[in-house]
């Protein structure tokens, strides 16, 4: 009767504790979300002040979870072309930046190779003519709440549990925030063609855009799972008690940042939550943000990192059709 009631105690404890666990998850992604998303980041738009602001909170955040630097410094800078007049810019050239760090791996060998996460930070500003607005007639903020402050947040939740274990995964892992992904995926572009370590090292890419609408079905949509060995077994694997319905493709790799890994022969996943009527306007807004899902929605995927930073088998990329 006594070992019954410890083992209860037990369960009861372990319940509590992934409940809590999961709490301070959903409030650390309401956290960074509601900062990212606010009017006063006015949209996130490359080349502004705005833009800057976004990359140095998520530098802030990559230097207290331990972060190391890849080179001289945690950003990538490089020039986006933006046409003239689009969200009051006067300059067709633009600077802006990617965010980079880096956890080493705890294995002496399998830590020369690289597990990259990340997720775009730039949005589109004040929209209006010419720019990426579905309502281009509305010159008002365009938060991007959803389109891709969601994906910045759970990227920060994720790396937060990273810094969390006491042994780190075998393979080191890149955390990058991208910039310029809504001009045609830039940022990422720019990063594959000047990797800071040999691109045969880089052996998976995982990409969030979108992740902060969870819908009643508790579908995580995924493309590119069958770009690496056992790539779909393994997040069907991982969807048991995770409180989420992925639909998981093999393919189907999508219009993302991961694609910019994927045409280099980089295995390559992306996560989404799906579209909804606010895309790409003014309305894309904090308060639509579903931030127990974005809970949900990180713990596996940072589930998924770990497992592959983990593997035990060779990783090598498949190519889909």
């Amino acid at each position: 009767m006594k070992v019954l009631k410890n083992i209860i105690i037990l369960v009861s404890f372990f319940f509590l504790s992934t409940t809590s666990n999961a709490q301070n998850m959903a409030q650390t992604f309401y956290k960074h979300d509601k900062h990212l998303s606010s009017d006063k980041m006015e949209g996130r738009f490359p080349g502004t002040k705005q833009n800057n602001k976004a990359a140095a909170y998520i530098q802030k955040h990559f230097k207290k979870y331990g972060l190391k630097e890849l080179g001289s410094s945690y950003y990538q800078p490089f020039k986006v072309f933006i046409k003239e007049g689009i969200n009051k810019m006067k300059s067709d050239s633009v600077s802006t930046q990617n965010v980079v760090g880096y956890v080493e791996g705890s294995d002496p060998k399998l830590k020369n190779e690289y597990i990259v996460i990340g997720a775009h930070y730039d949005h589109w500003g004040w929209g209006g003519p010419g720019s990426g607005s579905k309502k281009k007639e509305a010159f008002a903020i365009h938060n991007g709440a959803d389109d891709n402050a969601s994906g910045v947040s759970a990227l920060l939740c994720i790396l937060e549990e990273v810094s969390k274990m006491k042994v780190k995964p075998k393979r080191s892992i890149i955390f990058i925030s991208f910039s310029g992904e809504e001009e045609g995926l830039v940022g990422s572009k720019y990063f594959v063609n000047h990797l800071p370590v040999a691109k045969e090292a880089v052996k998976v890419m995982l990409n969030m855009d979108m992740v902060g609408r969870l819908n009643d079905k508790k579908e995580l949509y995924m493309g590119g799972a069958g770009t690496f060995p056992n790539g779909v077994e393994l997040m069907k694997k991982l969807q048991e008690n995770s409180g989420l319905n992925p639909v998981i493709h093999a393919g189907d790799v999508g219009g993302s940042d991961h694609v910019s890994f994927y045409k280099e022969s980089i295995s390559a996943v992306g996560f989404h939550t799906g579209g909804h009527p606010q895309y790409h306007t003014p309305e894309d807004d904090f308060d639509l943000i579903n931030f127990e899902g974005g809970a949900l929605v990180s713990k596996y995927i940072f589930n998924a990192l770990t497992a592959i930073a983990n593997y035990d088998q060779d990783l090598v990329f498949i190519k889909q059709n």
